[in-house]
């Protein structure tokens, strides 16, 4: 959900150590819903640690994010083995933020694990820096996805994409076409204001135009409750909007800060803003800006 400045990105790691002191915690425990045939949400009850989506079939399952560390990731294992025995074969990583990956060596040792090549990339930095003492709770993509890749497994088609600078540099998409749905990871945030690390707001909000043209039924944030397609077009709205107000402001010459005064989000007074990660109205125009700023040099 985050690092985006070097100052940010050692208060994100501080999380990442001490889960405990992440996000406001829910209180009710995970949440495995059903979001179509043999395929489930599950929606952690630590907003630190990231949802989950998993499919289950006669020749194995597979895995979208596998939550922060081993200890949110035997809850995750505890909800698969709930539904089935099947052996984990593959583990979809949306990005490299370690909320999302933390738990890929406690699901599977074997499992065939795919992110796109951004992702691969710094997670291996990482692992080599601020995780290296964390490196066995973490697997390394064994297969990247440049532009698109199929899985067919068990009767069942998943699309996963790479389209770009988004919530990062490199995110990817996971869309289950028969069951008209998508993991989204940090692309989507249900009901809040997403932090955003070095990557698009313009072309996030491309992806989301694509994932919407789908056929899609449920739609599976990074964190809190699932969503549907009205609920990620509101997301996507906001973002549309708010870049919308930031370019047209910087093109009339108006500085960070005036454009910071300046925006104006009635509209999406409902969206949940957390100061403390940098994910409020004011530090996404903020995030807007110097993206417009560089994209001139």
């Amino acid at each position: 959900m985050r690092i985006r400045s070097a100052a940010l990105a050692v208060a994100v790691l501080a999380c990442v150590l001490c889960p405990g002191a992440a996000l406001p915690q829910q209180t009710q425990g995970p949440q495995l819903q059903k979001i179509g045939e043999n395929l489930y949400a599950y929606i952690s009850d630590n907003d630190g640690s990231a949802n989950s989506t998993f499919l289950v079939t006669p020749e194995g399952i597979l895995v979208v994010d596998t939550g922060i560390n081993p200890h949110e990731a035997q809850k995750l294992v505890a909800a698969i083995r709930s539904i089935s025995r099947q052996p984990i074969r593959y583990i979809i990583n949306t990005h490299y933020h370690p909320d999302h990956q933390g738990g890929n060596a406690t699901l599977s040792k074997d499992a065939t694990v795919i992110t796109t090549p951004f992702t691969r990339e710094r997670t291996q930095a990482l692992l080599a820096g601020p995780l290296a003492n964390r490196r066995a709770d973490f697997r390394v993509a064994d297969e990247t996805v440049p532009s698109t890749l199929s899985i067919f497994l068990g009767g069942y088609t998943v699309e996963i994409s790479a389209p770009g600078k988004g919530h990062t540099l490199g995110d990817a998409v996971v869309y289950f076409p028969e069951q008209q749905a998508v993991a989204l990871g940090d692309l989507f945030m249900h009901g809040s204001c997403p932090a955003m690390d070095e990557g698009s707001v313009e072309n996030w909000i491309k992806t989301l135009d694509a994932v919407l043209a789908k056929p899609l039924q449920a739609a599976v944030p990074g964190h809190f409750a699932l969503g549907t397609k009205d609920d990620l077009r509101f997301f996507r709205d906001y973002l549309a909007d708010l870049f919308a107000q930031v370019k047209a402001m910087k093109e009339q010459g108006l500085t960070l800060e005036q454009v910071r005064a300046g925006i104006r989000m009635q509209k999406y007074a409902a969206l949940r803003q957390f100061p403390q990660y940098e994910a409020t109205f004011t530090d996404n125009a903020s995030s807007v800006y110097r993206q417009l700023s560089a994209s001139r040099h």
